[in-house]
């Protein structure tokens, strides 16, 4: 995440555009996604999907997003500078998580039912996709910043599995709470945090080591997680308890448990904002990333999910 929000900071620094990034909130009732233009704060297009969609990357460098839509069995490619559908790609039973290698060309997608990682060139379309035998039910995917190492959270197993990019292989895993769901990386800090449903508790895993080294305890099933405030808080949906946990980095203690959301599902943040997902309330909060005060709410389609780094834009021609 942090890796996505230095190179859209870096965009903006180079004066590529004048327009902010947008978010791109999946709608899995409505089968589509909602296009909010930062600067304004509001839609600016509805592009319509597959299948009640879920997991969501933005690719700045590829100026692609891509939706994985597990009814399905596809992902849809957004093309970021005409918000228009451009290609619709194969993604086996059921695709869930999902994230990117840095430069977009390379897609990693959680087959959920068949226990499988799914690469997929992005720049092939049609090619058949590698897979990699993983644990049971794999839901969260995150990719290192070197594109070297993607982690996937293994739900049923209750574990996290780190997989050589280079030689398909896994290299090792790491038991961590009970069902883990969404995986967020800390690159500075060398830390993979992993979102445990049904334990209602976030592992902090130490990636030099490869070893579990604190668990924080946060709300009812916790199910996305963004850094902001320059990497010093970590805000944590939980969604059965219709909070936010805010996590200060440094000392991993709770700073802060917000109210007020609708089952909140997606969390992203960019610059002095977190956008917040709310499922049944189909709409996004937004917060200051600091204070976690609220800002405004955005209406979206029906049933919002936003599960991955939804904030993207366009690189440069």
């Amino acid at each position: 995440m942090i890796r996505r929000i230095l190179a859209i900071s870096l965009w903006l620094a180079g004066g590529a555009a004048s327009a902010a990034p947008f978010a791109y909130i999946t709608n899995q009732g409505s089968h589509d996604v909602s296009v909010i233009d930062l600067a304004q704060q509001k839609v600016v297009a509805t592009v319509p999907v597959g299948r009640s969609p879920a997991g969501v990357v933005a690719s700045s460098r590829a100026g692609r997003v891509f939706v994985s839509n597990p009814d399905s069995r596809t992902i849809s490619v957004i093309d970021m500078r005409t918000q228009r559908l451009v290609d619709t790609l194969p993604a086996g039973t059921g695709p869930v998580g999902i994230d990117a290698s840095p430069d977009g060309t390379l897609l990693f997608v959680a087959d959920w039912y068949r226990n499988r990682l799914l690469l997929i060139d992005a720049t092939q379309p049609g090619a058949a996709a590698t897979e990699i035998a993983v644990g049971k039910a794999p839901a969260g995917v995150a990719v290192s910043a070197d594109g070297r190492t993607v982690y996937v959270a293994e739900r049923d197993d209750d574990s996290v599995a780190a997989i050589d990019v280079a030689t398909r292989a896994i290299r090792t895993r790491v038991r961590v709470g009970t069902h883990p769901f969404a995986l967020l990386i800390d690159e500075p800090r060398q830390r993979l945090y992993a979102l445990n449903v049904l334990s209602d508790d976030v592992s902090v895993v130490d990636l030099r080591a490869m070893k579990l080294a604190a668990t924080v305890k946060v709300g009812r099933a916790p199910y996305g997680a963004a850094l902001a405030h320059g990497g010093r808080l970590l805000y944590v949906t939980n969604q059965h308890a219709d909070t936010v946990s805010v996590i200060d980095t440094e000392t991993l203690a709770v700073r802060r448990t917000l109210d007020g959301f609708g089952y909140p599902e997606g969390v992203a943040a960019h610059g002095d904002s977190v956008y917040v997902v709310n499922w049944m309330d189909d709409n996004v909060s937004v917060l200051d990333a600091e204070s976690g005060r609220s800002l405004a709410r955005i209406d979206t389609g029906k049933n919002s999910r936003g599960f991955g780094a939804f904030i993207g834009a366009p690189a440069a021609p």
